[in-house]
This record gives structure tokens, C-alpha cells and sequence, in this order.
């Protein structure tokens, strides 16, 4: 682990000892530096789940991923910084139902610092700081998150304006191994039926928003305001890429030859 050079594609200067303080500052800017995007399922290259290789793409490719990706190297991360971490295997509900996905469909990771707590900077628009994982109602990021356990699981759920809360995911507190995410890892990057399919996403928050291209569209919200606008046929993606998100030209949404 280069860890000057994580940082630096981070932008992170703030403290490194295994702290709470720490925790909150590098998981927040990690959500504003490195976005969640599928690019390179759309560009069919193949991917491997392996920390050196997730080094390569994300920090010297100055490139996002998806969660596997994301809180793999996020826990490599806080691990050189002399954190303890578990990955966890979570699944996602995509309509506030409870899921019927199979195991490691998400990974979320475990830091245990004098409480313990849930992480996850794979997830794109969630909450902004480690959250306390303990049963109750956590604020974040101007919204409420609820966590509460159902017999061998835990639930995470956002409340919504109409004051109903919206099923995230669910996730057991079992440690696994990052290998254990492989399998799964793959069915995202080739089958038809994946999370990641459909259209072209890349999106990660800003100090104020947050910014999102998605298909033909990019959304750009600060605050309560939104602005969207539908891509003219003479704007370059690859263009967006670069100037919002720092991916290089012509890094994604080509095939590996």
C-alpha cells in the first residue's frame, strides 16, 4: 500500500491515528474524491478483486468503482492506518423490499475503535460519516438513518420526507474475507441481470451536493436545488468525466483489446 499516494488521490491532510476523528474525516473525503460509477462493466473489461489490482485502478487510474471495489480498498486503507476493519456481507433492497439477493451482493466493512461502527464508501448517495452500530435513528448528511437488527441480521434504512423509512440494505455482522466477494464480484461485471447494468452511472458527493452523471443526463444538486440536463448530441461523456470527476480521457468505456 503506497498510503502518501491513496491520500494524495484522496486530498486528504487531516490526522492519520486509528481515531474516530480520523474515521469520520478520511470516510467523508473518500465520498467527495473517489465516485461510485460502472463504467467499466459498460466498457466490458474484465476486473479482478484483489487489492493490488483495485490500487491500481483507483488510485493510480484516478478512476471510481463499485462497492466491492470501494470499501475493498477503503479497508486496506484503514487497516495500514492501524484500524481494525471486517468485511461484511450485505444485500441491497431496489424497492424498499426486504431482498432476496444472495449473500455478498454488497460489501459494507466493521471498524471497531472503543464502539463499533458501520462503513461504507461504496454505496453513492448514503450517509456521509461512519454511522454508530447501535439500534436507533443517526443523523446524517441533513437525513435520518435507521439501524435496528432482525434475528441474524441488521437493517439500514433511510427515513424519507413523508416520515416513512426506506429499506438500504441488510447485512450480517459475520467477518468474511475479501475473496469471499469474488464470485459475486464477477456475476456484476458480466450478467445481464447485475445491479450494475442498465445505464451508465458515475456519482460522487460534492461539499455541498452532489454530482451525477447517469445515461444521457448529468445531475448536479447543492442543497435543496437541482438542476438536471439532458446531454447534447455534441457533449463528450468522456469530456464530464474528466472535468467532474478527474477520470482520465479515454480510461473508460473502451474495451480492453
Amino acid at each position: 500500500m503506497d498510503l502518501g499516494h491513496y491520500l494524495q488521490r484522496m486530498g486528504y491532510r487531516g490526522p492519520l491515528q486509528p481515531t474516530l476523528e480520523a474515521l469520520r474525516e478520511l470516510h467523508l473525503q473518500h465520498l467527495q474524491a473517489v465516485p461510485f460509477e460502472n463504467l467499466d462493466v459498460h466498457g466490458h473489461r474484465s476486473l479482478v478483486l484483489d487489492e493490488a489490482a483495485l490500487f491500481d485502478k483507483v488510485v493510480r487510474g484516478n478512476r471510481g468503482g463499485c462497492c466491492h471495489e470501494l470499501n475493498g480498498l477503503f479497508a486496506a486503507l484503514l487497516r495500514t492506518l492501524g484500524f481494525q476493519v471486517s468485511y461484511l456481507s450485505a444485500r441491497v433492497s431496489t424497492d424498499g423490499a426486504w431482498p432476496t439477493t444472495p449473500e455478498f451482493e454488497h460489501l459494507v466493512l466493521e471498524v471497531t475503535l472503543e464502539d463499533r461502527w458501520l462503513v461504507d464508501v461504496g454505496f453513492g448517495d448514503c450517509f456521509d460519516e461512519p454511522l454508530p452500530l447501535v439500534p436507533g435513528r443517526w443523523p446524517s448528511a441533513g437525513r435520518v438513518f435507521r439501524l435496528e437488527p432482525r434475528e441474524a441480521e441488521w437493517m439500514l434504512a433511510r427515513e424519507e420526507p413523508d416520515g416513512d423509512a426506506r429499506l438500504l440494505y441488510v447485512f450480517s455482522r459475520v467477518p468474511r474475507r475479501l475473496e469471499d466477494f469474488a464470485e459475486r464480484f464477477q456475476h456484476h461485471q458480466s450478467s445481464p441481470d447485475s445491479l450494475l447494468g442498465g445505464e451508465v452511472l458515475c456519482t460522487r458527493k460534492t461539499p455541498r451536493g452532489r454530482v451525477t452523471l447517469r445515461g444521457d443526463r448529468l445531475i448536479l444538486t447543492e442543497r435543496e436545488h437541482r438542476v438536471e440536463r439532458v446531454l447534447g448530441p455534441s457533449e463528450e461523456r468522456d469530456q464530464l468525466l474528466l472535468s467532474h470527476f478527474g477520470i482520465p480521457l479515454g480510461s473508460a468505456l473502451t474495451p480492453r483489446r
